[in-house]
């Protein structure tokens, strides 16, 4: 942008009071991740019903449990479309518009989150397969939300409350991972009550009645409802006046759009954006010297803040449930019927979000345009840190039947500065540190680096998490280095997040072009005397 001046529409947008459009953003856009999360992580309260139906092996000791290489395809194959979405939508935000592609991917979460629940096949391999391949295509429309809702938000907040409405919305990821364990206990206990069935070791074959198989297909396809609510009203929504001035060069459709909005009369600068379409400064695209020059260091900052907190945050809540059975918070799985460990796993993972999960992010709301970015990042990075080698080094102790409780809240505890910490700036800052014209890229490439994490733990986790001895591990897992060596790995990561922090810019109170390098100081002090 030509240095020292800002778009009037730019200014208004910056400098507006909190109205009734930036909540209707925040649920509209809130409401897709809501989808992203339950979609995501639904899929952990399910897997040992899975193994139980279609591994299941007569006459043994022990319930069926899915093969190691199955149970980290169903875990990790949505995480996998996740990344390829992210990556490709993020892209096209940038080239269409946010508008024009925000519908596709809520349309790919409907429709997918449906046909994961009609998976089909006549035998074990051929449902995890069909199983996989709806999972993955929605895990692509999953990614989409990422770049785009985060642009959208970033683009329509004031400068003054940015933080907490773009933090607004990924907070309702809190409440997709609620809604999940809710509508699974709500499940299990309607089929339980009904069919009664007897503990493993009672009865073997009637632990499992048929009906169980519909169990994991309801709470999938509960996934397409909410998501199914808000399509009309995100395709009511105005292309953000960013965009449509600064990309399209469309002043006059961007003064329109956000005269409507703030219900306010706003000038249509086209010579300005005509000489800001023209100056050398927004002329580089993403693989350019000059991209390195400028933003290179952010995006480092970005995207590998968000992968090291990805590997232990997918980690912890894609296997909680087997960290539970360990240290016997859910009984052996032989002393329940099928349909009571979906409950009983329902529950612990229920508790978890409501005690820990869900609080952290509306800290996050509450502080991060007081306190800011970076410093709920280190700070989210040093107690994950440290809690997690509370519970790693004396992982002994936390296993004895009467020290549960106090392993449950150390737990809770890593989640809760997970979620008031990195997990939510990841997501705000790559929206808000780069131009325009690249912004939902550049939140696309940092998501789906975090993606990739995301995937390395749930790979990877599942394998490491072994136990060495034999007796102590899932029928078919190789040896491992165990849950308390593994939570010690992750332990390591979160520091290491905490260095890499050291990377990222602090944006609290800053407008979108300031943080580009697009608009003076000496212009935006100006502004801020003005506007105070």
């Amino acid at each position: 942008m030509v240095k020292g001046q800002q778009l009037e529409v730019l200014k208004a947008l910056d400098v507006a009071k909190t109205q009734w459009y930036h909540f209707t953003a925040i649920i509209i856009a809130g409401m897709g991740f809501f989808t992203d999360a339950y979609d995501l992580f639904c899929i952990s309260l399910l897997t040992k019903l899975l193994g139980r139906i279609y591994y299941n092996v007569p006459g043994s000791a022990k319930p069926g449990a899915l093969p190691i290489n199955v149970a980290a395809a169903v875990s990790g194959v949505a995480l996998c479309g996740t990344l390829a979405g992210q990556l490709f939508f993020g892209w096209l935000g940038d080239k269409m518009g946010r508008k024009k592609v925000y519908g596709i991917t809520l349309v790919m979460m409907v429709c997918m989150s449906i046909a994961s629940g009609l998976s089909f096949g006549s035998t074990a391999k051929s449902v995890m397969t069909t199983l996989c391949f709806f999972r993955f295509w929605l895990g692509f429309g999953v990614g989409g939300d990422y770049p785009l809702s985060a642009t959208i938000m970033s683009e329509y907040a004031n400068k003054k409350t940015r933080g907490s409405f773009i933090a607004a919305v990924f907070a309702m990821q809190g409440m997709g991972i609620l809604a999940g364990g809710v509508v699974s206990l709500i499940v299990a206990s309607a089929f339980e009550a009904k069919f009664k069935p007897p503990p493993f070791k009672v009865n073997a074959v009637a632990s499992l009645p048929p009906e169980c198989d519909y169990i994991w297909r309801i709470v999938l396809m509960f996934g397409a409802f909410p998501a199914a609510t808000t399509y009309y009203w995100r395709m009511q929504m105005p292309e953000t006046a960013r965009y449509t001035a600064l990309v399209a060069k469309n002043a006059q459709q961007a003064a329109a759009d956000m005269s409507k909005v703030l219900k306010t009369e706003i000038e249509a600068e086209e010579e300005m954006v005509d000489k800001i379409g023209k100056t050398q400064q927004n002329q580089f695209g993403l693989f350019t010297k000059e991209f390195a020059r400028q933003y290179g260091v952010r995006l480092l900052g970005t995207t590998s803040t968000w992968f090291l907190l990805d590997i232990a945050f997918y980690s912890q809540n894609l296997f909680q449930k087997d960290l539970f059975t360990s240290v016997g918070w859910i009984p052996p799985a032989a002393e329940m019927n099928a349909i009571r460990e979906v409950y009983m796993v329902a529950r612990a993972q229920t508790l978890i979000a409501l005690c820990g999960t869900v609080p952290g992010y509306w800290f996050t709301v509450a502080f991060i345009d007081v306190i800011g970015r970076w410093w709920i990042q280190m700070m989210g990075f040093f107690f994950m840190t440290v809690f997690m080698f509370a519970i790693a080094f004396p992982y002994n102790y936390w296993s004895k039947k009467e020290n549960r409780i106090g392993f449950i809240i150390m737990y809770g505890l890593t989640f809760f500065f997970a979620n008031f910490g990195p997990n939510a700036t990841t997501f705000v800052v790559p929206a808000e540190v780069f131009p325009a014209r690249l912004r939902s890229t550049c939140h696309g490439i940092s998501a789906a680096t975090g993606k990739a994490g995301a995937i390395v733990g749930a790979f990877g986790f599942v394998y490491a998490s072994q136990d060495p001895n034999p007796a102590k591990r899932d029928h078919g897992y190789p040896a491992g280095i165990g849950k308390s060596k593994s939570l010690i790995v992750l332990g390591v990561i979160n520091f290491i997040g905490m260095l890499c922090t050291l990377m990222v810019p602090e944006s609290m109170g800053k407008s979108l072009e300031e943080l580009a390098g697009e608009v003076e100081v000496d212009d935006v002090e100006e502004e801020r005397k003005e506007s105070a």
